[in-house]
């Protein structure tokens, strides 16, 4: 059924329960990628689903493989990311008894999945991967999670059933409210566009870039919007929230209105510090009605698809240019030049984002771990266009960066894929360096390593009196020698001058390879929000 579906690669861990299927792969056109940790089997389907935009497909045992999976799982679910998450389970006549690997994956997987199912019955099967995976696609994307009882699995089915049609009930759309929103835009005179995940996924990059040149609004993302408009566009500020750009918070702060597409006011974007005054309204376009009126602003709410949304809202308007407000973001932008030619050693971060930008092309993909060298990234990469850069966002999962980067390679094998990563959260994931090398998955990775635990330092240090504690990472390993003993390559850079040619040669090599940047600990990444809006704004080397 999966072979159906057009699946060409599924990740996964074999144990007991999961035998009877990994016997059927061996015999199908399906790629099997052996991960060495479930958790990454997760984060790899993520990534893949992520850079192509189709579901992922992640396979684990009962017992520990199912929990093992749950982070990647709820790393998905919170992004809104298709997946399709195969569970092996003890037989049902075993259920409940204490069987050997026996856990409820059902009941543990239904706060982090968007649909559930367990086949107690084999001939519920066909309906489950039919209905699942139009599930995880329609609507606001997400995981989906099967559970497979092995002596289900090793049952006999009629073939008649696989063909059958399971189509889930349609969504209902309510875009009752374009002529209103329509009357908004054109009364407004500082409009502003916030463009979300949902934007990337629904691919509307080119309406949403239509409309801001219509109107002479400018564009300002969260993480999971970045791309959404290429970064060298004169109406794109970049990115808003905790550690966003201080022109896309000026904008916030002057617009009279936000049109949201696709984002769900999440606090790290959306919060006491960034909040629009109470007079600007509010025109926010999604797919799901639970992420509505999460502000205490004036609003208009479109439920549909973002493309859908913004392909109504265009047929209504004509060219309105504000050549005030033009004039603005123009200004604001002027004051910000991201580049960095810092020659001092330790080399600072933001040398190393530099040095990246020189080498992004159509042709690259980057991932990012979580933390510091997450926000980094987020605030100085010129990323072009859309799942460029690929990142989680709501769950925030150290340990997302190198499996998914593998995810990126195995969807996209003609691609040059770089993760960016601090030691902390590759430690977490360093054993699928292994399947970098077995898989022939050469992906570069570009180690930011300071020795910490750098943003929880970075709290500890501003907000904590410099209350260190468990955030120092002593004895970590040699990387070099590390991915060698992997079989993959590796590089330490000690100055800013040979961050590019290790970055290139890296690219070139045909293997995983770590470039460890040796980067100064003392260096936080700025301006940073604090959640408590009592206090100001921290503001760095770049202020806007």
């Amino acid at each position: 059924m999966l072979e159906d579906k057009g699946v060409e690669t599924m990740f996964g861990y074999p144990g007991g329960a999961v035998i009877p299927i990994y016997d059927e792969i061996l015999g199908s056109s399906v790629r099997h990628i052996l991960t060495r940790h479930e958790q990454c089997a997760a984060h790899m389907a993520d990534g893949y689903a992520r850079a192509t935009g189709r579901p992922g497909v992640c396979l684990a045992t009962s017992g520990p493989g199912a929990t093992n999976l749950v982070t990647g799982v709820g790393t998905a679910y919170a992004d809104s990311i298709p997946m399709i998450a195969l569970t092996g389970q003890v037989g049902t006549g075993s259920m409940g008894l204490g069987a050997f690997q026996e856990v409820d994956a059902f009941s543990l997987m239904m706060p982090v999945t968007k649909y559930n199912y367990r086949v107690l019955d084999l001939n519920q099967l066909p309906f489950a991967i039919t209905q699942g995976w139009k599930l995880c696609q329609e609507g606001r994307p997400g995981p989906v999670h099967i559970d497979l009882p092995v002596d289900q699995m090793n049952a006999e089915i009629d073939e008649s059933l696989l063909y059958q049609d399971y189509s889930p009930k349609e969504r209902f759309d309510d875009l009752s409210q374009i002529y209103r929103a329509v009357s908004w835009i054109r009364e407004s005179r500082r409009p502003v566009i916030l463009a979300g995940g949902g934007a990337i996924s629904s691919g509307c990059s080119e309406e949403v870039i239509k409309l801001a040149e219509l109107i002479g609004a400018p564009v300002v993302t969260p993480l999971m919007g970045i791309g959404i408009m290429p970064y060298e566009h004169p109406l794109y500020l970049g990115p808003l929230g905790m550690h966003g750009r201080v022109r896309s918070l000026t904008a916030m702060k002057e617009t009279d209105l936000v049109i949201a597409i696709g984002s769900k006011f999440s606090d790290r974007t959306y919060s006491a510090h960034t909040r629009m005054g109470s007079c600007c309204r509010v025109i926010q376009i999604d797919i799901d009605s639970a992420v509505f009126d999460k502000h205490d602003n004036t609003s208009v709410n479109i439920l549909c698809d973002a493309k859908k949304g913004l392909d109504a809202i265009l047929q209504c308007l004509t060219s309105d240019d504000r050549p005030e407000w033009r004039a603005r973001i123009a200004e604001l932008r002027s004051r910000c030049d991201c580049t960095c030619s810092d020659d001092s050693t330790p080399i600072i971060p933001q040398r190393v984002m530099s040095e990246i930008n020189a080498l992004i092309d159509d042709d690259t993909v980057i991932t990012t771990d979580v933390g510091q060298n997450q926000m980094w990234a987020m605030h100085y990469l010129r990323i072009k266009r859309p799942r460029q850069l690929i990142s989680s966002g709501s769950f925030g999962t150290m340990g997302f960066g190198l499996p998914s980067a593998l995810g990126v390679k195995a969807a996209l094998p003609e691609k040059n894929v770089m993760t960016i990563t601090g030691d902390g959260g590759l430690l977490m994931v360093v054993q699928e360096l292994a399947t970098a090398v077995s898989e022939d998955l050469p992906v570069t990775i570009c180690l930011l390593n300071n020795g910490w635990l750098g943003m929880v330092k970075q709290w500890q240090k501003l907000f904590w009196n410099e209350h260190y504690c468990g955030t120092k990472l002593r004895a970590d390993p040699d990387f070099v020698k590390l991915a060698e003993s992997f079989g993959a390559e590796g590089i330490r850079v000690d100055r800013p001058s040979e961050i590019r040619e290790s970055l290139i040669r890296a690219r070139e090599c045909g293997k995983a390879c770590i470039v460890e940047i040796m980067v100064d600990p003392e260096e936080d990444c700025l301006p940073m929000l604090p959640s408590n809006p009592t206090i100001p704004m921290v503001r760095g080397r770049c202020v806007f």
